[in-house]
This record gives structure tokens, sequence and C-alpha cells, in this order.
């Protein structure tokens, strides 16, 4: 880890910690891009009542709108907590460079918020999951319909 690492953890763990303060919850993510721009994200799941609002993916929104663009290549997250599955594909699908965290998934859960139940959703065989996700027949349209227009549309943006 250098030491611009060590202080974008820092400023991480310090969002975090002020936003609990102003009632939001207990993490903070920063974006920052291959050249060098920073972007903030907060934990606002319970003050938008989005569970998708975590600090992490609030941190890339913010990136990605800053940048003008979906790729975020060269870029690196750093937050003040290991992110969950969710935060983790987030940064796959914004082609982050790395991850860099504080407190780790027990940490977390010492805290009430335990992680580990959407990990271990991944590990466990499909019939036994606990949100069952199927595959259905739509009725009248093709399931592939969406796929067939988007490889022949021209003004597509690839990612």
């Amino acid at each position: 880890m250098t030491t611009s690492d060590a202080q974008y953890l820092a400023r991480a763990i310090k969002l975090a910690t002020a936003n609990v303060a102003a009632g939001g919850g207990p993490f903070g993510a920063i974006v920052v891009t291959a050249d060098g721009s920073v972007f903030e994200g907060l934990n606002r799941v319970t003050a938008n009542n989005d569970p998708t609002a975590h600090a992490e993916v609030t941190a890339i929104r913010a990136a990605g709108a800053g940048t003008g663009t979906h790729d975020l290549s060269g870029a690196v997250l750093y937050t003040s907590c290991e992110p969950c599955p969710m935060c983790l594909a987030s940064s796959l699908w914004a082609r982050l460079d790395r991850v860099v965290f504080a407190a780790d998934r027990h940490d977390a859960a010492r805290a009430g918020f335990d992680d580990a139940v959407f990990y271990e959703y991944f590990e466990k065989p499909v019939a036994e999951r606990s949100l069952q996700v199927t595959q259905a027949a739509a009725q009248d349209v093709s399931a592939t319909a969406p796929f067939e227009a988007w490889t022949v549309a021209e003004n597509r943006v690839d990612y």
C-alpha cells in the first residue's frame, strides 16, 4: 500500500464517520480516477430509502457522472469497509483497477451489518438459496428480442 492509498483510505473512513453524525450509515468511499480526480460517496440507504445506495455505489455513480463515462479503467476505489457482493460487482462493471478497504466484513458484522449472508448466498447450490431466481417464458415476445435489437443498433455504446 502506498502513502496515497493510506491517505485516501483515511479520507473514506472520515467520510463514513461524519455520515454517522449526519444520520447516515457508517460507510464512506472515494473513487480516484487515473488522472487523479476524486469522487466521494456516502451510504444513503436509509436517507434515500434506496437499498442500492451503498457508499461504494454512490462514489462510482459520482465518478461516472463526473467523468462522463461508464468506463472507469485506471481508477481505484477506497472504501471504509470491505465491499459487499453488490459493491464488488459494481466495481467490476465500472472496470476499476483496484479496491482498497479498511474494516473487513467481520468488523461490520459486529456492528450489525452481516454481509456474510450475501457472500454465502453465492456459495450455496441454486436450489438451497434463500432468494429463488428462475427463468420463465414471456407471452407473445421473444426473450432475446432486446439483444437482437442491440446487436443491430447503430447508436449503441458498447460496455
